[in-house]
């Protein structure tokens, strides 16, 4: 207790109300770090699925089975993340889900048949659905102790690390195995949480944001978790599982789609991913600008829309550069909207609300590729893909219809 009045007081206080103390500023440095590092590591792997699909010899509906055991073992692991952190904090859970993700990504490269494959995703899955609601949680309560509206520069660090990720995937694709890159980028990602995991294990999460008197939010009452709110919560909920659906299926299949569909040589098709991380990238590092002007429906729907244009483009188009501008312009479409649907969700019912739109976001995220593998065995892969527009444009849609459902002390 006697931290958090600390942490009260310095946030408080301070010669200019626009700096952060410097605890709070460690700490947003090393999350951001492990926001980093989740997205680099997971788009090391996303790039090297067309070579694990040949070397495990899976057909395009055994690779979409593969990977619903990502999707299985992050959904298990959701339901329990938010436990653990309760008890335990979201800092030591954060830290032992990066080492986990670190030391399952070089699994993959290790089998030799789907069977195998699905099992090992198993574990990856876990580990990257722990350390995604794990972060999230931690930068919720950060967000609240700073009382700025940042949460979109941690998921610009997590799209920044997906870019650098698959850059350096396209780079080394035609110089190293699979084996080797992912061990590499294993050993990467346990030095990186050696050296930011002390400054999370060190200091614990900053007040709870209901115990920060902040002017958008208050303290929780009847209406705040009324039905209805529950109801808005689950609409965010679903705009962000929807955005988060397109995300997942560009990493796992637009690098497959440009080499396979297009005949992209490996290292343009890997830089298909890297493009969309940074177009994405860049949207969210403007986030804050762009919401404080247009405010957070219009976000919302402008995104949704683009987004959808954007990926018909990049689905359809009949060459490889256009489709890698539309992944471009998906890229920024996308970029504000999961961020967004997470933090009014939580304004309205608090860290309930963070958890139920994060759980059903990253779900979209991990449910899409499996689905798109199906839908490719059925129909084609370039088809299978224009679903990702179609949901943008839903979730644009839902944004509109919730235009009126405003948390406390929202714009």
């Amino acid at each position: 207790m006697p931290l958090l009045n600390k942490v009260r007081t310095a946030v408080s206080g301070g010669t200019r109300g626009d700096t952060a103390p410097l605890p709070l500023t460690r700490l947003r440095s090393a999350l951001t770090l492990f926001f980093a590092l989740d997205g680099f590591l997971f788009a090391g792997w996303v790039v090297r699925i067309p070579a694990i699909k040949q070397q495990t010899g899976a057909t395009a509906g055994d690779l979409g089975l593969a990977l619903l055991g990502v999707s299985a073992g992050a959904v298990v692991t959701m339901t329990l993340t938010g436990r653990l952190c309760r008890r335990y904090g979201s800092h030591p859970v954060t830290v032992a889900t990066a080492v986990l993700l670190s030391l399952s990504l070089a699994l993959p490269a290790l089998t030799r048949s789907p069977l195998a494959l699905g099992l090992v995703l198993l574990v990856f899955g876990a580990a990257y659905g722990g350390i995604n609601v794990a972060m999230n949680s931690a930068a919720v309560d950060l967000v609240a102790a700073l009382r700025r509206p940042v949460m979109p520069s941690f998921h610009a660090a997590f799209s920044l690390g997906g870019m650098l990720g698959a850059g350096l995937g396209g780079l080394v694709a035609s110089v190293l195995s699979p084996t080797a890159h992912l061990l590499g980028l294993t050993v990467a990602g346990l030095l990186l949480t050696a050296a930011a995991g002390p400054v999370l294990l060190r200091h614990p999460s900053p007040a709870p944001p209901e115990a920060l008197p902040t002017p958008a939010r208050r303290e929780p009452g009847p209406a705040r978790r009324s039905a209805g709110a529950r109801r808005t919560v689950l609409v965010f909920g679903v705009i962000a599982l929807c955005t988060a659906y397109g995300e997942g299926a560009l990493a796992d299949w637009g690098a497959l789609h440009l080499a396979q569909d297009l005949d992209a040589h490996p290292g343009v098709a890997a830089a298909g991913y890297s493009l969309f991380a940074l177009t994405m990238t860049v949207g969210r590092l403007s986030g804050t600008a762009l919401l404080e002007r247009l405010g957070q429906t219009r976000t919302l729907v402008a995104g949704g829309l683009t987004a959808a244009a954007g990926m018909l483009l990049g689905a359809l188009a009949p060459s490889v550069w256009a489709a890698l501008l539309g992944f471009a312009v998906t890229g920024l479409g996308l970029a504000n909207i999961f961020p967004v649907a997470v933090a009014r969700a939580g304004a309205l019912t608090g860290p309930s609300g963070v958890a139920t739109a994060s759980t059903l976001g990253y779900g979209g995220m991990l449910l899409g590729p499996p689905s798109i593998g199906f839908l490719a065995d059925w129909f084609s892969l370039p088809v299978a893909l224009t679903t990702v527009a179609v949901l943008a444009a839903g979730a644009a849609a839902m944004g509109w219809a919730a235009r009126d459902r405003r948390a406390p002390g929202a714009r």
